[in-house]
This record gives structure tokens, C-alpha cells and sequence, in this order.
């Protein structure tokens, strides 16, 4: 039962990465924390994990047609290393309670900032070094600390205030999930011997398979259903977060 769980939750992650193009540290947590028990550190590190070879395997589809900004991608994930490994080598001393509450917040910014449309149909441009600095720092900073990607932060600032194309936008977001959650891994390794590996295996196996598939296929999808959809996940999740975290704790 264990391993088909993790099998279903693989398919999962894997459909969130490759037809949204973030989002999949989101999901990850909440299921490692609620489905295989895991702890707050543990999930978040063992999602690092299987977020970073799901977001690779998506991104490289969209690499061959073109559909990265590396400029913006790089910078992001080059400025934001000074919060990334910060954050990642403070994490193990937050309390769960803190790291869990922060995810929640997390969760129900990224569903409000999903549901934003274009500004306004003007030509695409590029983002100012000022904006890619800030948006680098936050973005290294919730990787670092609760093990997610950023990419749900970047789809919308390069789509509504940039005007990129939502497939290049998040071609870009999935690049940025994958360097930025290596990063991020790496500055765990002192948790890693905690995670029980074989879980996040199967899970990460079967995700990297399905994020392949359907970023081949996302053009086939309408992008307003999938925003909808994706957004109400997230406020669902949040909500539960915060009651188990709160309400329910034993």
C-alpha cells in the first residue's frame, strides 16, 4: 500500500510540475508530511529532492523549444545563494510549528498570486536587475527555509508585469525550481541521514516520468482551468496546514 501510494503521489507531483510549471514542492510537502509521516525537516529535504529531478526532466522539453530565459533563471538562482544556504543551514533549528505555519502562508500567497491575470497585453520585456535582486533574494530564501522552488513567485512576475509568454514563463520557473532546489539539497545534507530514502525514490521515479509527459503537452491544456485548479489545491492545503498544525496537533 506504501509503495502504491507513492506511486499515486508521483503521478501527482509529476502532472503539477509539467503542465503548471511549479508548484511541486507544495505538494510534495504536505503529502511526505501527512500521507508518510514524515517531519517538517525531513519533507522538506526529501522534497528538495524529488522536486529537482521532476523540475529537470520538465524543463528539458521547453530548453529544446526555446522556451527558457537563462538570463533571468541564472541571475535568480546566482543572487539568491546567499539566502538559499543561509536559510537552508537554519532551517534544522526552526520549530516545526514555525516551518509548517510559514508553508501555509506560503501556500495561500502562492493561490492568490496564481489567480492574478495579465496586467496588460504589452510587448515582453525584460526584468530590471533591481526587481531580479529582490525577487532572487525571496525566492532563495523560501527555498533554503521550506524546500520550495519559487517557481509559483516567478511565473507571476515574469507573466503580469513582464508580459512572457505562460509557456516561457514557465520553462523559466521550472529551470529556476531545479538549480535553485540542488542548491538547497545540498545545504541539508545535514538531515540527510533522518529521511528514510525509499519513499522519496519512488515518488521522484515515477514524477520525473510523468512531468516529462505532460510538459510535452501543456500547449493541449486550457491555462485558465489549470490556474484555477491549481490555486484552489493550494488554499485547500493551506487551510489544512494550519489546522493540523494548530487545531488537530496532538
Amino acid at each position: 500500500m506504501t509503495s502504491f501510494l507513492a506511486v499515486l503521489s508521483g503521478i501527482f507531483i509529476g502532472s503539477v510540475l509539467g503542465f503548471v510549471g511549479a508548484g511541486g514542492a507544495m505538494v510534495s510537502v504536505p503529502i511526505l508530511l501527512y500521507i508518510f509521516h514524515f517531519t517538517p525537516t525531513q519533507a522538506t529535504t526529501a522534497a528538495l529532492a524529488i522536486v529537482l529531478l521532476a523540475a529537470l526532466s520538465g524543463a528539458l522539453p521547453k530548453m529544446r523549444l526555446h522556451d527558457v530565459l537563462y538570463r533571468e533563471a541564472f541571475s535568480i538562482w546566482g543572487i539568491g545563494l546567499i539566502t538559499n544556504i543561509s536559510g537552508a543551514a537554519l532551517s534544522k533549528h526552526f520549530p516545526n510549528s514555525l516551518i509548517t505555519t510559514g508553508f501555509a502562508v506560503i501556500l495561500a500567497t502562492a493561490g492568490f498570486a496564481t489567480l492574478r491575470k495579465p496586467v496588460k497585453p504589452d510587448p515582453e520585456k525584460r526584468m530590471p536587475i533591481g526587481v531580479l535582486i529582490i525577487t532572487a533574494l525571496i525566492i532563495g530564501a523560501m527555498t533554503g527555509v521550506f524546500g520550495v522552488g519559487g517557481g509559483f513567485l516567478a511565473i507571476p512576475i515574469l507573466v503580469l508585469f513582464y508580459n512572457t509568454p505562460q509557456n516561457k514563463a514557465a520553462g523559466t520557473s521550472l529551470l529556476i525550481i531545479s538549480i535553485n532546489s540542488m542548491t538547497s539539497f545540498m545545504g541539508h545534507h545535514a538531515v540527510w541521514h533522518e529521511v528514510k530514502w525509499g519513499i522519496p525514490i519512488i515518488i521522484g521515479a515515477v514524477a520525473v516520468v510523468v512531468s516529462l509527459l505532460a510538459s510535452h503537452h501543456t500547449k493541449r491544456v486550457p491555462i485558465a482551468m489549470l490556474r484555477r485548479s491549481f490555486a484552489y489545491l493550494l488554499f485547500a492545503l493551506s487551510l489544512f496546514t494550519v489546522a493540523k498544525t494548530w487545531i488537530f496537533h496532538a
